[in-house]
C-alpha cells in the first residue's frame, strides 16, 4: 500500500523528522499545526481566531498534497494555551465544519513551542473509496 507525505517547509520539518500529513490507503494524519506564514513566522500574533484559521488553511493545503478534501476530515484535535478563548477558537471550528462536523477535542495546555502561538490543531481524515 502507497503511502504519501506533505510537507509544508516548516523547519521544524527537517529538525525534528515529521511531515505535514501523510496517507496511507484511505486514511490521512495531520500533524500538529500551529499558525505559521509562508515564511515560517508566527502568524496573527495575539488573535485566537486568526491563529486557528490559519491553522485550517495550512491543513487544507496538506490535505491537498495527499489527494485529499478538508471535507474528509472526521476528528481534531485543538490544543490551546488558554482555554477561556474557546468561543473564538470554537467560532472558527464551527464555520469551517458547519456541514461536516467531525469528533473533536478542545484541551488546554501549558505552552508550545514558541510564546506566541495560542493553538495547534490536529487532523484525521478519511477519503472513502479511493485508497
Amino acid at each position: 500500500m502507497e503511502t504519501r507525505r506533505a510537507f509544508s517547509g516548516a523547519r521544524w520539518e527537517k529538525d525534528v523528522g515529521y511531515c505535514r500529513a501523510i496517507r496511507r490507503g484511505d486514511h490521512v494524519w495531520v500533524t500538529g499545526t500551529v499558525s505559521v506564514d509562508a515564511e515560517g513566522n508566527p502568524h496573527a500574533i495575539g488573535d485566537p481566531g486568526g491563529q486557528a484559521e490559519r491553522c485550517f488553511d495550512i491543513i487544507e493545503a496538506a490535505l491537498e498534497q495527499v489527494g485529499a478534501k478538508f471535507t474528509d476530515i472526521m476528528r481534531t484535535r485543538m490544543f490551546v494555551t488558554d482555554i477561556s478563548m474557546s468561543d473564538a477558537f470554537g467560532a472558527v471550528h464551527g464555520r469551517r465544519f458547519r456541514d461536516n462536523e467531525p469528533a473533536t477535542t478542545m484541551v488546554e495546555v501549558s505552552r508550545f513551542i514558541g510564546p506566541e502561538y495560542l493553538i495547534e490543531i490536529e487532523a484525521d481524515a478519511f477519503v472513502a473509496g479511493e485508497g
